[in-house]
């Protein structure tokens, strides 16, 4: 009943508004904001892209609750997140590509990039989703673009620059658990040539799960600080120099697993998941008279701290049993890049017919991994002492990648476009470990992209594409492994994508409505799947996700995107995501073959309308929702579907916006992630556990501009 009424308001409010506005059938067109889309290297229009590729404001974000990161899964088709409360990371997949673990060392299918460079690794993510110019999501390979690590697409941040003239605001949000986040923006102009941006957040939560056996509520505690620094200098008539640089501090309890499957833990040592990160990058631009260059150098460091309590309980919870473990992991890990781009001078068919883009990359990692365990166990029918166990593992690995890119767009006429993309990259790593391992592993890849682009004197653009991307293969680092049956399984190998696309995006003026559309196919080889495995029963510090290979799969489906202005107060909006997955062929386990692939629903969707009350009054309502999917590729559990209802009320007056909001309207009880192994004495049968998605939420904004 509270899905049917959702569904009733939206389209209640619609209507209701539809015919008190008096709306015709020849209603003006929609005011839609030209979008330029800057994750293609080169700035062009959204529709001009050939590609799909959601982009979203700051303003759009803003209404999407607080900022939430994992509200972009409702505003792209296909997008699947899963958040780590603790580092305040996101791992995602695109059209079921894609890793949904938070504890892997392996890079994404996913790119990650924060104003052109990387931070790919899930817990080396620090950018805070504040003081933001745009978001772009493209789904798909983006090989011949961004290289290894983009195989399923890529998420491109653009954070606010410099202005010229002076800005200030300030942030603060409440909201229930506890919640208080404070930030502020200053942008001040030195001078004509030179001009700064800072920008600073604070946050703090309780979280919303209860620790009833330490008997505190703040076990799951949000402490995070976000700095961020921007330069831009005109050097002169021709040339400029950007600086950014990046500070994030957390400290964040993890306590979030739980026996029961309910939001109430029992753990009596509680984890941590802390970060210390920063980063710097430098963006030399020279406009020549033909042609532009440009120089880009990033460097990250992250220190990385994640616990946990891996019996997940305490003594009162397994007893008459002793069973008490702990794991701990110290992760260091430093990245730098360095690229060169040339690029031809900007023009269309009235003046050249051709556009071109080639450059140069290089992409270092560093990563060093030390692991401690501690546990007991003693069963009090057995007649045996309690036993403990002590352990430590460290490993350490690197990795170098060269990578020679370009792509030219040749204009058959003013309104028929030809694209042509190649990346190739050479790439060689080292690991070492403290059972004695070692690997150095060496791998060419190559991926590539082939477009063809129509636009109609309607505003519609037509594309089709035939793109390759990869992924490198890597290591399954940390799990020592090498005195187990599972040794083979450290290292995988690479995984490729070959995806075929047919889109459409514009107004479409009989109708009023702006559309977007893609159907699309993709094959996969040597696919890198995630599985669960405990590799002892009795000791659930042996629990691990090992990625390996898998021949084939297969994944094809659509999105779609609708966009209708009903009237100058009232716009409706529809997002719908398809996707059918299958693993063809698994040699080393063939029981898989012809099942779906993990965390790949068969549909999502957002719906819903923002409605324009008054002057400075607006209410948004929308509804997401997903069909149920495989948790994993080790096991056949499966989610429940769900929809969750989110509102909010916004008012602007003079220089202040508030925004009231609150998330899972109805506080469904849903399921993001679901792990089938044995955990509990004396038997450690397997069952399954399920990690739910936040519970009703509310919260206040107040934004002020001086």
């Amino acid at each position: 009943m509270k899905k049917l009424f959702s569904f009733f308001l939206v389209f209640a409010f619609a209507i209701i508004s539809f015919y008190s506005q008096n709306v015709s059938a020849q209603s003006s067109r929609l005011d839609i904001e030209e979008i330029v889309v800057t994750g293609t290297k080169r700035d062009i229009g959204q529709q001009d892209a050939a590609i799909a590729v959601s982009a979203i404001t700051e303003q759009a974000f803003q209404n999407t609750f607080a900022n939430d990161p994992r509200a972009l899964s409702t505003l792209v088709p296909n997008l699947t997140l899963t958040l780590q409360p603790g580092f305040n990371a996101v791992s995602g997949g695109i059209r079921g590509t894609g890793s949904v673990s938070i504890l892997v060392t392996e890079d994404p299918s996913v790119a990650f990039l924060v104003d052109d460079f990387g931070i790919n690794h899930v817990q080396a993510q620090f950018v805070e989703m504040f003081d933001i110019e745009q978001i772009e999501v493209y789904r798909g390979p983006q090989g011949s673009r961004m290289g290894a690590n983009s195989l399923a697409g890529l998420v491109y941040v653009k954070t606010n620059d410099p202005i010229d003239s002076f800005f200030a605001k300030a942030d603060l949000i409440l909201g229930d658990y506890g919640r208080k986040d404070i930030g502020a923006v200053l942008n001040v102009p030195i001078s004509s040539d030179l001009k700064y941006r800072m920008s600073l957040k604070k946050e703090d939560s309780d979280g919303f799960r209860k620790n009833i056996y330490l008997k505190r509520s703040d076990t799951s505690k949000k402490d995070e600080r976000s700095y961020r620094f921007k330069l831009d200098w005109d050097l002169s008539d021709i040339s400029s120099l950007d600086f950014v640089y990046f500070s994030n501090d957390f400290d964040n309890p993890a306590d979030i697993w739980t026996i029961d499957g309910s939001l109430n833990t029992l753990s009596d040592r509680p984890g941590m998941d802390s970060q210390n990160s920063k980063a710097l990058g430098l963006n030399y631009i020279l406009n020549a008279p033909t042609n532009k260059i440009n120089l880009l150098y990033s460097k990250t460091n992250t220190d990385v701290v994640f616990s946990y309590d891996a019996d997940w309980g305490n003594s009162l919870s397994h007893a008459p049993f002793t069973y008490d473990y702990f794991s701990e992991t110290f992760r260091k890990r430093d990245t730098e890049n360095f690229e060169i781009r040339l690029l031809s001078e900007d023009v269309d068919f009235s003046s050249r017919n051709f556009n071109w883009i080639v450059g140069y990359s290089v992409f270092k990692i560093k990563e060093s991994n030390n692991k401690f365990d501690d546990g007991a166990y003693g069963d009090p029918f057995d007649g045996y002492d309690t036993f403990f166990s002590e352990s430590f593992f460290s490993s350490n690995y690197s990795s170098k990648s060269n990578s020679l890119f370009g792509n030219l767009d040749y204009f058959l006429s003013s309104s028929l476009k030809l694209s042509f993309g190649m990346r190739w990259e050479d790439w060689d790593a080292g690991y070492s470990d403290s059972n004695k391992e070692s690997f150095n592993p060496v791998d060419k890849m190559n991926g590539g992209k082939i477009s063809l682009t129509k636009t109609t004197t309607e505003d519609l653009t037509f594309f089709v594409s035939a793109a390759k991307g990869y992924k490198q293969g890597g290591f399954n680092l940390g799990t020592g492994l090498s005195a187990s049956s599972f040794s083979n399984s450290i290292n995988y190998q690479p995984e490729s994508l070959i995806n075929y696309e047919f889109g459409l995006n514009g107004y479409i003026d009989y109708l009023d409505t702006y559309l977007d559309f893609v159907v699309f196919l993709s094959d996969r080889k040597d696919q890198q799947v995630l599985i669960s495995t405990q590799v002892d029963p009795q000791d659930p510090n042996t629990f691990l996700y090992l990625t390996r290979n898998a021949a084939e799969g297969n994944n094809y489906g659509a999105e779609l995107s609708i966009k209708k202005d009903l009237s100058d107060q009232i716009n409706l909006f529809f997002d719908l995501g398809l996707l059918e997955t299958e693993i063809t062929h698994y040699s080393s386990r063939p029981d898989l073959e012809g099942r779906e692939q993990a965390h790949a629903p068969s549909y999502s969707f957002s719906t819903g309308m923002s409605w324009k009350l008054s002057q400075g009054l607006e209410f948004i309502l929308d509804l997401t929702g997903k069909s149920d999917f495989y948790y994993s590729d080790s096991h056949d559990n499966k989610s429940d579907n769900y929809i969750l209802t989110n509102i909010n009320l916004s008012y602007s007056i003079n220089k202040v916006k508030y925004n009231f909001w609150v998330k899972n309207l109805f506080d469904e009880y849903y399921s993001l992630r679901g792990f089938f192994f044995g955990n509990e004495p004396p038997n450690f049968e397997d069952k399954l556990y399920e990690r739910h998605g936040d519970p009703r939420n509310l919260g206040l904004s107040i934004q002020y501009v001086f």
